[in-house]
Protein backbone atom coordinates (compact mmCIF):
# COMPACT_ATOMS: atom_id res chain seq x y z
CA UNK A 1 0.00 0.00 0.00
CA UNK A 2 2.81 2.38 0.81
CA UNK A 3 4.45 1.75 -2.58
CA UNK A 4 1.15 2.31 -4.38
CA UNK A 5 0.63 5.58 -2.49
CA UNK A 6 4.09 6.86 -3.53
CA UNK A 7 3.47 5.92 -7.17
CA UNK A 8 0.13 7.72 -7.11
CA UNK A 9 1.69 10.87 -5.70
CA UNK A 10 4.45 10.82 -8.30
CA UNK A 11 1.88 10.35 -11.08
CA UNK A 12 -0.14 13.33 -9.86
CA UNK A 13 3.01 15.49 -9.69
CA UNK A 14 3.98 14.46 -13.25
CA UNK A 15 0.48 15.20 -14.57
CA UNK A 16 0.46 18.57 -12.78
CA UNK A 17 3.91 19.46 -14.17
CA UNK A 18 2.87 18.44 -17.70
CA UNK A 19 -0.31 20.52 -17.43
CA UNK A 20 1.60 23.59 -16.20
CA UNK A 21 4.15 23.23 -19.03
CA UNK A 22 1.39 22.88 -21.61
CA UNK A 23 -0.41 25.92 -20.24
CA UNK A 24 2.81 27.96 -20.34
CA UNK A 25 3.43 27.00 -23.97
CA UNK A 26 -0.10 27.95 -25.10
CA UNK A 27 -0.05 31.47 -23.62
CA UNK A 28 -0.49 34.15 -26.30
CA UNK A 29 1.23 37.42 -25.40
CA UNK A 30 -1.27 39.67 -27.18
CA UNK A 31 -4.69 39.53 -28.84
CA UNK A 32 -3.44 37.90 -32.07
CA UNK A 33 -0.57 35.90 -33.54
CA UNK A 34 2.06 38.13 -35.11
CA UNK A 35 3.07 36.47 -38.36
CA UNK A 36 3.13 39.25 -40.95
CA UNK A 37 6.85 40.02 -40.97
CA UNK A 38 7.92 36.52 -39.86
CA UNK A 39 6.50 35.08 -43.09
CA UNK A 40 7.10 38.12 -45.28
CA UNK A 41 8.73 37.69 -48.68
CA UNK A 42 11.21 40.16 -50.10
CA UNK A 43 9.89 42.36 -52.91
CA UNK A 44 12.38 42.01 -55.75
CA UNK A 45 14.03 45.03 -57.32
CA UNK A 46 12.77 45.99 -60.79
CA UNK A 47 15.03 44.82 -63.61
CA UNK A 48 17.37 47.56 -64.85
CA UNK A 49 19.06 47.53 -68.25
CA UNK A 50 22.43 49.20 -68.57
CA UNK A 51 21.21 50.96 -71.73
CA UNK A 52 18.39 52.62 -69.76
CA UNK A 53 20.65 54.14 -67.10
CA UNK A 54 21.47 57.58 -68.45
CA UNK A 55 22.97 58.95 -65.23
CA UNK A 56 24.47 57.34 -62.11
CA UNK A 57 26.44 58.34 -59.04
CA UNK A 58 27.94 56.21 -56.27
CA UNK A 59 27.50 57.61 -52.77
CA UNK A 60 28.72 56.52 -49.33
CA UNK A 61 26.75 57.64 -46.27
CA UNK A 62 27.02 57.23 -42.50
CA UNK A 63 23.96 56.47 -40.35
CA UNK A 64 24.45 57.78 -36.81
CA UNK A 65 22.31 55.66 -34.47
CA UNK A 66 22.34 58.39 -31.80
CA UNK A 67 19.98 60.50 -33.91
CA UNK A 68 16.35 60.19 -32.84
CA UNK A 69 15.01 58.92 -36.16
CA UNK A 70 17.66 56.17 -36.19
CA UNK A 71 16.92 54.80 -32.70
CA UNK A 72 14.83 51.85 -34.07
CA UNK A 73 18.12 50.51 -35.50
CA UNK A 74 19.88 50.76 -32.12
CA UNK A 75 17.24 49.56 -29.66
CA UNK A 76 16.37 47.28 -27.93
CA UNK A 77 19.87 46.47 -26.69
CA UNK A 78 18.56 43.05 -25.58
CA UNK A 79 15.84 41.05 -27.32
CA UNK A 80 12.39 42.08 -26.05
CA UNK A 81 8.85 41.48 -27.31
CA UNK A 82 10.17 39.51 -30.26
CA UNK A 83 12.36 42.38 -31.48
CA UNK A 84 16.11 42.77 -31.79
CA UNK A 85 18.34 45.65 -32.76
CA UNK A 86 19.95 45.58 -36.20
CA UNK A 87 23.40 44.47 -35.06
CA UNK A 88 22.02 41.49 -33.10
CA UNK A 89 20.08 40.44 -36.20
CA UNK A 90 23.26 40.67 -38.27
CA UNK A 91 25.38 38.84 -35.68
CA UNK A 92 22.93 35.94 -35.37
CA UNK A 93 22.66 35.66 -39.16
CA UNK A 94 26.45 35.51 -39.44
CA UNK A 95 27.39 33.27 -36.50
CA UNK A 96 24.31 31.15 -35.84
CA UNK A 97 22.25 30.84 -39.01
CA UNK A 98 24.98 31.37 -41.60
CA UNK A 99 22.43 33.01 -43.89
CA UNK A 100 24.58 35.99 -44.90
CA UNK A 101 28.27 36.46 -45.68
CA UNK A 102 30.67 39.05 -44.30
CA UNK A 103 33.41 40.50 -46.51
CA UNK A 104 36.83 41.76 -45.48
CA UNK A 105 37.78 45.43 -45.53
CA UNK A 106 41.30 44.48 -46.68
CA UNK A 107 44.68 45.44 -45.30
CA UNK A 108 43.92 49.16 -45.47
CA UNK A 109 40.44 48.77 -43.98
CA UNK A 110 38.97 50.69 -46.93
CA UNK A 111 38.02 47.88 -49.34
CA UNK A 112 34.27 47.63 -49.95
CA UNK A 113 33.99 45.67 -53.19
CA UNK A 114 33.06 42.28 -51.64
CA UNK A 115 36.13 40.47 -52.98
CA UNK A 116 37.24 38.54 -49.88
CA UNK A 117 34.55 36.62 -47.96
CA UNK A 118 35.26 35.92 -44.29
CA UNK A 119 34.88 32.59 -42.53
CA UNK A 120 32.59 32.31 -39.51
CA UNK A 121 35.65 31.82 -37.30
CA UNK A 122 37.19 35.03 -38.66
CA UNK A 123 34.02 37.01 -37.97
CA UNK A 124 33.84 35.54 -34.47
CA UNK A 125 37.45 36.56 -33.92
CA UNK A 126 36.53 40.15 -34.83
CA UNK A 127 33.60 40.22 -32.43
CA UNK A 128 35.37 38.44 -29.56
CA UNK A 129 38.94 38.93 -28.36
CA UNK A 130 40.93 37.53 -25.46
CA UNK A 131 42.38 40.14 -23.13
CA UNK A 132 45.04 39.25 -20.55
CA UNK A 133 45.82 41.46 -17.57
CA UNK A 134 48.10 40.82 -14.60
CA UNK A 135 47.41 41.41 -10.94
CA UNK A 136 49.47 40.80 -7.82
CA UNK A 137 48.55 37.84 -5.63
CA UNK A 138 48.24 39.21 -2.06
CA UNK A 139 49.47 35.92 -0.55
CA UNK A 140 52.52 35.13 -2.69
CA UNK A 141 53.25 38.55 -4.19
CA UNK A 142 53.50 37.02 -7.66
CA UNK A 143 51.87 38.49 -10.76
CA UNK A 144 48.90 36.33 -11.72
CA UNK A 145 47.36 36.56 -15.22
CA UNK A 146 43.63 37.21 -15.54
CA UNK A 147 42.18 36.10 -18.86
CA UNK A 148 38.81 37.46 -19.95
CA UNK A 149 36.83 37.48 -23.18
CA UNK A 150 35.79 40.91 -24.45
CA UNK A 151 32.91 40.81 -26.93
CA UNK A 152 31.60 43.50 -29.24
CA UNK A 153 28.09 44.19 -27.97
CA UNK A 154 25.26 45.80 -29.87
CA UNK A 155 25.64 48.92 -27.73
CA UNK A 156 29.18 49.38 -29.12
CA UNK A 157 27.90 49.80 -32.69
CA UNK A 158 26.73 53.39 -33.00
CA UNK A 159 27.12 53.88 -36.75
CA UNK A 160 26.58 52.09 -40.04
CA UNK A 161 28.07 52.96 -43.40
CA UNK A 162 26.07 52.28 -46.52
CA UNK A 163 27.28 52.19 -50.10
CA UNK A 164 24.58 53.02 -52.61
CA UNK A 165 24.04 53.90 -56.26
CA UNK A 166 21.82 56.79 -57.31
CA UNK A 167 20.74 56.44 -60.94
CA UNK A 168 18.07 57.59 -63.40
CA UNK A 169 16.17 55.02 -65.42
CA UNK A 170 14.85 56.52 -68.66
CA UNK A 171 12.62 53.50 -69.30
CA UNK A 172 10.50 54.36 -66.24
CA UNK A 173 11.50 58.04 -66.07
CA UNK A 174 12.39 57.64 -62.42
CA UNK A 175 15.37 58.16 -60.19
CA UNK A 176 16.29 55.16 -58.00
CA UNK A 177 18.49 54.71 -54.94
CA UNK A 178 19.83 51.18 -54.62
CA UNK A 179 21.76 50.23 -51.46
CA UNK A 180 24.65 47.93 -52.42
CA UNK A 181 26.44 47.34 -49.12
CA UNK A 182 26.20 48.04 -45.40
CA UNK A 183 28.96 47.94 -42.77
CA UNK A 184 28.83 48.29 -38.96
CA UNK A 185 31.26 50.84 -37.53
CA UNK A 186 32.81 50.62 -34.06
CA UNK A 187 34.24 53.67 -32.34
CA UNK A 188 37.88 53.51 -31.33
CA UNK A 189 39.03 54.32 -27.81
CA UNK A 190 42.33 55.53 -26.46
CA UNK A 191 44.41 53.65 -23.89
CA UNK A 192 42.70 55.73 -21.20
CA UNK A 193 39.29 54.53 -22.35
CA UNK A 194 38.30 57.84 -23.92
CA UNK A 195 36.55 57.91 -27.34
CA UNK A 196 38.80 59.21 -30.11
CA UNK A 197 36.07 60.15 -32.60
CA UNK A 198 37.50 57.71 -35.17
CA UNK A 199 35.58 54.65 -36.31
CA UNK A 200 36.69 51.19 -37.41
CA UNK A 201 34.83 49.31 -40.15
CA UNK A 202 34.32 45.74 -38.94
CA UNK A 203 33.23 44.16 -42.23
CA UNK A 204 30.99 44.72 -45.24
CA UNK A 205 27.72 42.96 -46.01
CA UNK A 206 26.10 42.64 -49.42
CA UNK A 207 22.78 44.38 -48.88
CA UNK A 208 20.62 42.47 -51.44
CA UNK A 209 21.57 39.30 -49.55
CA UNK A 210 20.78 40.90 -46.17
CA UNK A 211 17.28 41.85 -47.31
CA UNK A 212 16.07 38.25 -46.88
CA UNK A 213 17.07 38.44 -43.20
CA UNK A 214 16.00 42.04 -42.53
CA UNK A 215 12.52 41.44 -43.98
CA UNK A 216 11.60 39.00 -41.19
CA UNK A 217 12.52 41.15 -38.19
CA UNK A 218 10.41 43.97 -36.77
CA UNK A 219 11.68 47.47 -36.10
CA UNK A 220 9.98 49.71 -33.57
CA UNK A 221 7.27 52.10 -34.80
CA UNK A 222 6.82 54.90 -32.27
CA UNK A 223 3.38 55.82 -33.67
CA UNK A 224 1.60 52.47 -33.94
CA UNK A 225 2.39 49.12 -32.30
CA UNK A 226 0.11 47.32 -34.76
CA UNK A 227 2.24 48.43 -37.72
CA UNK A 228 5.63 46.87 -37.20
CA UNK A 229 7.81 47.72 -40.16
CA UNK A 230 10.63 45.34 -40.90
CA UNK A 231 14.23 46.49 -41.16
CA UNK A 232 13.98 45.99 -44.92
CA UNK A 233 10.98 48.35 -45.03
CA UNK A 234 12.90 50.89 -43.01
CA UNK A 235 15.76 50.95 -45.52
CA UNK A 236 13.62 50.73 -48.67
CA UNK A 237 11.39 53.61 -47.53
CA UNK A 238 14.45 55.65 -46.51
CA UNK A 239 13.17 56.06 -42.96
CA UNK A 240 16.55 57.00 -41.54
CA UNK A 241 18.88 59.99 -41.38
CA UNK A 242 22.35 59.84 -42.90
CA UNK A 243 25.28 62.06 -43.81
CA UNK A 244 27.26 61.78 -47.02
CA UNK A 245 30.93 60.95 -46.39
CA UNK A 246 32.06 60.25 -49.93
CA UNK A 247 30.99 60.46 -53.57
CA UNK A 248 32.71 58.87 -56.53
CA UNK A 249 35.62 61.04 -57.64
CA UNK A 250 38.77 60.75 -59.71
CA UNK A 251 41.03 60.75 -56.61
CA UNK A 252 38.89 58.19 -54.74
CA UNK A 253 39.03 60.42 -51.67
CA UNK A 254 36.43 60.82 -48.97
CA UNK A 255 35.29 64.14 -47.57
CA UNK A 256 37.37 63.50 -44.43
CA UNK A 257 40.52 63.53 -46.57
CA UNK A 258 39.82 67.04 -47.86
CA UNK A 259 37.57 68.87 -45.40
CA UNK A 260 37.32 69.20 -41.64
CA UNK A 261 34.72 70.41 -39.18
CA UNK A 262 31.85 72.49 -40.51
CA UNK A 263 33.30 72.57 -44.03
CA UNK A 264 32.89 68.80 -44.27
CA UNK A 265 29.24 68.97 -43.22
CA UNK A 266 28.51 71.82 -45.62
CA UNK A 267 30.08 69.91 -48.50
CA UNK A 268 28.01 66.83 -47.65
CA UNK A 269 24.84 68.93 -47.77
CA UNK A 270 25.96 70.49 -51.05
CA UNK A 271 26.40 67.04 -52.62
CA UNK A 272 22.97 65.95 -51.36
CA UNK A 273 21.33 69.07 -52.77
CA UNK A 274 23.07 68.51 -56.10
CA UNK A 275 21.67 64.98 -56.27
CA UNK A 276 18.11 66.13 -55.65
CA UNK A 277 18.38 69.07 -58.05
CA UNK A 278 19.52 66.72 -60.80
CA UNK A 279 16.17 64.93 -60.76
CA UNK A 280 14.19 68.13 -60.26
CA UNK A 281 15.76 69.81 -63.27
CA UNK A 282 14.73 66.98 -65.59
CA UNK A 283 11.09 68.08 -65.48
CA UNK A 284 9.20 71.13 -66.69
CA UNK A 285 6.53 72.61 -64.44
Amino acid sequence: MKRLFILSVLSLVAISFTTETANAQTVLDGPYIKENNKTKKVVSYPFIREADVVWARRIWQDIDLREKINLPLYYPLEEANGMKNLFDVIKDALLVEGSITAYSTGVTGQEDDFRTPLLVSQVKGMLERIDTTYTEDPDTGEMVPIIQTISVESGDITRYRIKEDWFFDRQRSERYIRIIGIAPLKERYSEDGEPTGAYETLFWLYFPECRYVFANWDSFNRFNDAERRSFDDLFQKRMFSSTIVKESNVYNRSLNDVYTGMDRLLMAEEIKMKLFNMEHDLWSY
